[in-house]
């Protein structure tokens, strides 16, 4: 496999900082490191992003996470390993990824069981979250960002 160019990210100056600083700042309301990381998988998952669920099962493998936690994330639904919180965090950011499935993108029901589970503020967080995976997964399945060398380069960089 190989990439149709370098990463934009590492191309562009500041880009990297901008997207880094921007997930840093939903790190910082209160949401557990591991709900934001299952996000990001998922949001990759949903995408085909080999890159983004590679970095980040490893993250959540660094965090201490269960492999059958990892290993289902994407049947969520039927899995007993989540709680609610996530549960509610895992449905917004599949709402909010695939926008165009149907007509409202986000319903009111996803919304209103993140709000019970969430401040303002952290569904802020939450929401950029989400935004920031799905535009690294835009720029890594657009220019077939091939895993492994991409995630060490990215992980030490």
């Amino acid at each position: 496999m190989e990439s149709r160019m370098k990463s934009p990210v590492f191309l562009l100056g500041g880009t990297r900082e901008a997207t880094l600083a921007l997930a840093k700042a939903t790190q910082k309301c209160g949401l557990p490191k591991a709900t934001l990381e299952l996000v990001h998988a998922r949001v990759g998952q949903l995408n085909g992003c080999s890159v983004c669920v590679d970095m980040h099962t490893r993250m959540l493998k660094r965090l201490g996470e269960t492999d059958a936690r990892i290993a289902v994330l994407s049947a969520w639904r039927e899995a007993p390993y989540y709680t609610e919180s996530e549960r509610a965090a895992l449905a917004l950011a599949e709402a909010a990824t695939r926008l165009a499935d149907r007509t409202d993108a986000v319903p009111d029901a996803v919304w209103k069981e993140a709000s019970r589970h969430f401040s303002e503020e952290q569904l802020a967080a939450l929401l950029m979250a989400i935004g920031v995976a799905n535009l690294w997964n835009r720029l890594n399945v657009s220019t077939r960002q091939v895993t492994g060398d991409f995630v060490e380069q990215y992980l030490h960089d």
